[in-house]
């Protein structure tokens, strides 16, 4: 407890007009919210303005971040400016260390009003990377797009912040901390906590660890290599399934979180997770997985690198959901998948009869359909899964979930995808970014676009490559409307769907720091036994032909070609 009460300071600020966050939040580099001054204090003080003070007053938010660069420094604002906007309680991992979902776990497990989130996902870090502020609102999940208006509002407008600059927390050291602050009845108090502890108990309710440990530990048990990328998942990969569960602990590696990740891009794709890409090729591992920068993204590998792309990867857990003692418990209430994400959980769904939400892009709007006691289980084609347990979406769970399913099953990997494939056919699909790109082309691009696929004569044209041709049965700018509370949210990317049920689709990514990414997807169903174990890149080449040819995106960004392929 401090001895005398500290001062609270309301300082004068002008506003910036880029604060507008993305689906991930607000991400720039890291020297904007370093150096521009009140970068930061401006958007934090617009984040608690956009929660009413008589909510605010005493409440309690969860803070916590991925580890990067300025994290420490950003956390001690974020504590400061807290307290002189009248929360009572912070709890923040400590270290200031929380991976996303952990951080929904406890939002949602002491009924804070909220959560902050200090990541910039899967960009790199370091002084010369990526910087994020993330709001999660008190259902655990991303504030939904109203809040985010408030708050990117608020932030054209602000002209002043609120702030306790004497106050000092002690991130390394696990306990409370109180102060006392001027014309304050109570004191301000901070908390630190042991950051897997609260989310590993969540997952013991989840899944059987003593199955799990079986699998991991006793005679004859599974190989594992599990790659955290220098994330925030290496703490939990190496309490839960090293220490609890019993694998090796050299099935882990990159498991200290550090500032810039290593150097490396921490996302969990074939490209940036190379390291335990070629290592699971040598055979000597029965499954892999790697986690991004904040622990929410996940890529699955199976023996001799065999690669389940993440589309495939929700369907099969979808299709063995009862593998999964949690849902065995709480049945199962819907799937969902966001728009751009392969139609191969659209077949499961079919055939167990069970609803199907087709989304936007944005964890969010999962995050709805679960409140409203709608869906179980969900998954994006940007290496992201989760289910109803928390509200985002959860690298370390879909490698437990896929665990249970090996557990079950007794198979490989790669026989778990190939019997699936068998089962409900093969939606073939990839992605192509182009990253980067400047604004003003990606925007003129799509919205010529748009108006081309908008044209009454697009719908029934034929396009012709090679031997095969493709006629559109439909094509639109994805909107969506919230069966919930009946929220539409327009310009979701640009679709043509072929008869058939092969699309391809377009779309301006919002979420990087700088500079825009064009996304291309393409996805194509077959269901011929005889042709289910063909090169994806092979299959769907003449698609790609189609959308670049529509398209001219390499002439219209001055690129001769995309960025990653995924």
């Amino acid at each position: 407890m401090t001895i005398n009460p500290l001062q609270v300071l309301t300082l004068p600020t002008s506003p910036y007009p880029d604060q507008r966050p993305g689906t991930n939040g607000l991400k720039k580099k890291t020297h904007v919210f370093q150096s521009i001054k009140n970068y930061l204090h401006n958007f934090i003080q617009c984040i608690f303005s956009s929660i009413d003070l008589r909510d605010r007053q005493g409440s309690t938010m969860v803070v916590g971040g991925d580890g990067r660069y300025f994290n420490s420094t950003a956390i001690q604002v974020i504590v400061q400016m807290a307290a002189a906007n009248g929360v009572g309680r912070v709890v923040i991992g400590q270290k200031g260390i929380m991976s996303t979902p952990a951080v929904s776990c406890v939002i949602r497990k002491i009924k804070a009003i909220g959560g902050i989130i200090l990541t910039a996902s899967h960009n790199p870090g370091g002084p010369d990377g990526d910087f994020g502020i993330k709001f999660n609102t008190a259902n655990g999940g991303p504030a939904p797009e109203a809040v985010t208006n408030q708050i990117f509002q608020l932030s054209r407008t602000i002209e002043e912040f609120a702030i306790c600059p004497e106050l000092r927390v002690d991130l390394g050291t696990i306990g409370k901390q109180s102060f006392d602050l001027e014309n304050k009845f109570k004191p301000f108090t901070v908390e630190i906590v042991d950051p897997v502890e609260s989310y590993a108990n969540s997952l013991r309710n989840i899944f059987d660890f003593a199955v799990l440990k079986e699998l991991l530990s006793a005679d004859n048990h599974i190989q594992i290599r599990l790659d955290a990328m220098h994330g925030v998942t290496g703490p939990y990969v190496k309490k839960i399934l090293c220490e609890e569960l019993g694998s090796p602990a050299n099935s882990a590696i990159n498991c200290v979180p550090l500032e810039n990740f290593g150097g490396r891009h921490p996302d969990p794709n074939l490209i940036y997770a190379s390291e335990l890409a070629e290592t699971m090729k040598s055979g000597q591992y029965d499954f892999g997985a790697a986690f991004d920068g904040d622990g929410d993204r996940n890529m699955i590998l199976g023996k001799h690198g065999f690669f389940v792309n993440p589309s495939d990867s929700v369907a099969v857990l979808a299709a063995n959901i009862f593998c999964i003692p949690y849902f065995q418990h709480t049945g199962v209430r819907g799937f969902a998948r966001s728009m751009p994400t392969s139609a191969a959980l659209d077949m499961v769904a079919r055939a167990t009869k069970i609803q199907l939400y087709e989304t936007p892009t944005g964890w969010r709007f999962f995050g709805s359909l679960m409140d409203a006691g709608r869906l179980s289980l969900c998954g994006e084609e940007s290496f992201g899964t989760g289910s109803d347990y928390i509200r985002e979406k959860d690298g370390l769970w879909a490698a437990l979930a896929w665990l249970s399913i090996l557990a079950v099953r007794r198979q490989s990997v790669e026989d778990i995808m190939t019997d699936h494939w068998r089962t409900y056919g093969r939606n073939y699909y990839t992605r192509f970014d182009y990253e980067e790109v400047g604004l003003d082309a990606a925007v003129e691009m799509m919205l010529d676009l748009e108006l081309m696929i908008s044209d009454r004569a697009f719908n029934g044209q034929v396009f012709t490559v090679g031997e095969k041709k493709y006629q559109v049965e439909a094509a639109d700018n994805f909107e969506y409307s919230d069966p919930v509370d009946g929220t539409i949210s327009r310009n979701q990317g640009l679709r043509i769907i072929f008869k058939g049920g092969s699309r391809i689709i377009f779309r301006l990514s919002g979420t990087e720091s700088y500079g825009a990414t064009v996304r291309l997807y393409i996805d194509s169903y077959e269901k011929d036994i005889n042709k289910l174990f063909q090169d994806p890149q092979v299959v769907l080449a003449e698609l790609v032909t189609i959308a670049l040819q529509l398209s001219k995106i390499h002439e219209r960004t001055g690129r001769k070609g995309p960025t990653v392929i995924t």
